[in-house]
């Protein structure tokens, strides 16, 4: 056999990166789930303008985001679960609330959350997003100014748009329990120390050092470094981990543009509303085929809900140059901590003293 040029090893690996990155993916997904989502996320801001406080409608919207957790269960297990995902979301916003008190601790502390969350969610094989929007909500109340006074007042908010996700979830539930039937709710596989604990323990490591990083380059919104760094990290494998690192950071860098053009158009609150509610449709719609097209979306809909009562404040220019910069800084953390995590290496060097920490179960 002839051996192969080392133009040619380049030009395989090149159409091999292609395959990954332009491969659809099919899906079962019906566009009702998709609607219902942009409900959930898009009705608190409706009423945050009815009101003139669009500031609480979008504290709310991301209590909203707890409908993404549904499964495809049974009626009796789907709510309750959604139920219990929406407290974890109320729980993990309140942390991060407080956190911002704690200047000095808030690396720790998100780094804490990150673990826990993500412990809770591999022991009870929570499917994407996983972590993802706890962690989210959390980052963005740690970094929400205000006074010790508001924290019940944003965490009732948030609490309020999760319980009408809720709603939403069961009136779309009854309806789309008619057309397919549900799946038989899966049995939990025993946990292990490696995913569960072990895994965790990095993810929560690598997400608090994302943020120290943020916090050293002094950024202005380091939120979004351990949120990007979280949605990288988080893959089944390394080659999933460098597809979605590179999906992320290309998908951002043309979500831009679209982020841009559509800021730039004149947005009042009831537009921001109706902006929402079509973005997060297609996103849902997209997401289950490829990610790289979902983030396109993801990129203007995360500035909305993070910016959009302080649009204007800022240049355009520099709000859409920060969210690139703490996309990349977070995806190239991700990377890094996904290549740790899934090093055998690694693994013996770091996890052979975690586990004397975790105390034996005794012999019966």
């Amino acid at each position: 056999m002839t051996p192969r040029s080392p133009l040619q090893r380049v030009a395989d690996l090149l159409r091999a990166e292609w395959h990954h990155l332009t491969t659809l993916h099919p899906s079962t997904r019906r566009w009702q789930m998709a609607f219902a989502a942009a409900l959930a996320c898009g009705l608190p801001l409706m009423v945050g303008a009815w009101f003139g406080h669009l500031e609480y409608g979008l504290i709310s919207s991301i209590g909203g985001l707890s409908f993404l957790y549904l499964p495809n269960t049974p009626m009796s297990h789907r709510m309750v679960w959604l139920m219990a995902c929406a407290f974890g979301m109320s729980a993990s916003y309140a942390l991060g609330l407080m956190t911002h008190f704690l200047p000095l601790a808030g690396v720790g502390v998100l780094a804490l959350i990150a673990m826990l969350v993500t412990m809770v969610c591999r022991f009870y094989r929570v499917g994407p997003p996983g972590s993802l929007f706890f962690i989210m909500a959390a980052a963005i109340g740690a970094y929400t100014p205000g006074s010790v006074e508001e924290i019940p007042l944003r965490v009732g908010l948030l609490t309020m748009g999760a319980l009408l996700a809720g709603l939403i979830a069961f009136v779309y539930s009854l309806r789309i329990l008619r057309l397919q039937a549900a799946d038989p709710v899966p049995p939990l596989p025993a946990p292990t120390f490696d995913f569960v604990i072990f895994d965790a323990a990095m993810i929560g490591a690598f997400v608090g050092l994302s943020l120290a990083i943020a916090q050293a380059l002094q950024l202005d919104r380091p939120y979004w470094v351990p949120v990007s760094c979280l949605a990288v990290i988080q893959g089944v494998s390394l080659r999933a981990v460098w597809n979605r690192q590179l999906q992320r950071v290309l998908g951002t860098a043309i979500g831009m543009l679209l982020a841009w053009s559509l800021l730039s158009l004149p947005l009042d609150p009831w537009r921001i509303a109706l902006l929402v509610i079509a973005l997060v449709f297609v996103i849902e719609s997209l997401v289950v085929r490829h990610y790289g097209l979902a983030v396109i979306f993801i990129t203007p809909l995360t500035i909305l809900l993070a910016e959009a009562a302080t649009l204007g404040a800022a240049p355009l220019a520099e709000l859409i140059q920060s969210r690139f910069i703490d996309t990349l800084l977070g995806c190239v953390v991700g990377l890094v901590g996904g290549i740790c995590l899934h090093s055998p290496h690694f693994r013996e060097v770091v996890g052979g003293p975690m586990r004397k920490l975790v105390p034996r179960r005794p012999a019966r």
